[in-house]
């Protein structure tokens, strides 16, 4: 009887604990769309991107372990990634700079429980040289392909590359595939043919992603799990780099109060969820 009763207790925190994974699969799903955003990232700051790495690298071995506890997370990424895909147009075309900064505040209020996570195997100098080297690297490159302004036409092989853009920003955190494609001129018809589900776009790109993860999840797993201390910080480096790269400095002239408003709630949400997740677990 009392196991039953725990069991009824339990039911209500296991349905918010598994409407919450739904929640940061849809924020993973619109982070990988939203210009300047990496998946990977906020799979990341979400303290998942290990499970997801261990479940792309070798699906085989770890599905039953893995997948029954990223199901909600994989449902609510494809409904944020595809479903959302027309209304994220609307809103960044809208308001571009307060959607930016809204995720901007998730991932800063997300960056201590990121140190923490990064450091539970030790911290060497090593670490910190893999943290600065990373963030200089991508800071400089992300910096670079905003200066270009070359615009190609959309193809099938195109959107090949759009499939391969979409799926290195799952496994390598911080690149974001928004960035990549948005100076060739491939984001806007990309993002458009998601939205309207056209199989010439879903077919390609999601071609494009499964070779990319086939052939890359597995030594970036291997990575981590042979050097995590010094890969988690390099992490580090791809985020902070990342982020200050989308933040709208220009727009706060004009836009200030709203743009503040939207970092903070980010940063609210962010800490909100970092303490449900921190509780949660312990149960």
């Amino acid at each position: 009887m009392r196991d039953g009763e725990e069991a009824a207790l339990n039911r209500p925190a296991r349905a918010v604990g598994w409407a919450l994974h739904v929640l940061q699969g849809a924020l993973i799903g619109l982070g990988a769309v939203l210009p300047g955003i990496s998946g990977g990232v906020l799979c990341v700051v979400f303290g998942i991107y290990k499970p997801v790495m261990e479940l792309l690298s070798n699906p085989l071995r770890n599905w039953r372990t893995h997948l029954p506890r990223l199901l909600p997370v994989i449902l609510g990424a494809a409904i944020g990634f595809l479903g959302v895909a027309n209304l994220l147009a609307f809103f960044l075309e809208a308001y571009p700079d307060q959607s930016v900064c809204l995720f901007v505040g998730l991932i800063g209020g997300m960056l201590p429980s990121l140190f923490r996570e990064a450091g539970e195997q030790g911290r060497t100098k090593g670490s910190y040289v893999a943290m600065a080297a990373a963030f200089a690297l991508v800071l400089g490159l992300l910096t670079g392909l905003d200066a270009l302004s070359v615009t190609i036409a959309p193809s099938f092989g195109w959107y090949l590359f759009c499939g391969f853009c979409v799926a290195l920003s799952i496994i390598a955190p911080g690149m974001s595939f928004s960035t990549l494609l948005m100076p060739l001129g491939l984001y806007t018809p990309f993002v458009e043919g998601l939205g309207h589900l056209d199989l010439s776009v879903l077919l390609p790109g999601g071609l494009g992603g499964l070779v990319t993860i086939i052939c890359l999840a597995k030594a970036v797993d291997t990575l981590f799990t042979r050097f995590y201390s010094c890969a988690f910080h390099a992490i580090i480096g791809i985020v902070i780099a990342a982020t200050l790269v989308i933040i709208p400095f220009g727009s706060f002239a004009t836009a200030l109060v709203p743009n503040l408003v939207c970092m903070a709630a980010g940063v609210v949400i962010a800490l909100a969820l970092d303490q449900f997740n921190s509780r949660f677990e312990k149960e």
